[in-house]
C-alpha cells in the first residue's frame, strides 16, 4: 500500500509538473478534432469523440473521416495523441521507479544509471 501511495503522489505531481505540455496537447487534439468534425459535419460531440478516440489510438473506426483533408488531419492527430501518451507513460514509470527507490530503499532503475 505504501507503494501505491507514493507512486500516486508523484504520479500527480509529475502530471502537475508537465501540465503545460500535457494541457497544450489536449487543446490541440481538441482543436484539430473539432476541425475535423466541421469538415465531415459531425456533431461537436462526435468530432470530440472521434478526436480523442484517434488520438489515443483504440480506434474504433465508428466515424471514419472521408474527406482528403480530414483524413490527412486525422493522421497529424493520431501522431499527437502518441506524443501524448508517450508523456503519460514516460511519468507513469518515472512516478513507479521512484516510489520503488522511496519503498524499497534500493534506489530505482533510474537513480542507478545516474551513479
Amino acid at each position: 500500500m505504501e507503494f501505491t501511495l507514493y507512486f500516486l503522489e508523484l504520479f500527480f505531481k509529475d502530471l502537475l509538473y508537465a501540465s503545460p505540455i500535457v494541457v497544450f496537447l489536449i487543446v490541440l487534439i481538441c482543436v484539430i478534432g473539432l476541425i475535423i468534425g466541421r469538415i465531415e459535419g459531425w456533431s461537436r460531440s462526435d468530432a470530440l469523440y472521434h478526436a480523442f478516440i484517434n488520438a489515443t489510438t483504440v480506434g474504433y473506426g465508428d466515424f471514419p473521416p472521408t474527406k482528403r483533408r480530414s483524413k490527412t488531419l486525422a493522421i497529424l492527430l493520431a501522431f499527437i495523441g502518441l506524443i501524448f501518451t508517450g508523456i503519460v507513460v514516460a511519468i507513469a514509470i518515472h512516478a513507479a521507479d521512484y516510489a520503488f527507490g522511496m519503498v524499497y530503499g534500493t534506489g530505482g532503475f533510474l537513480e542507478r544509471i545516474r551513479h
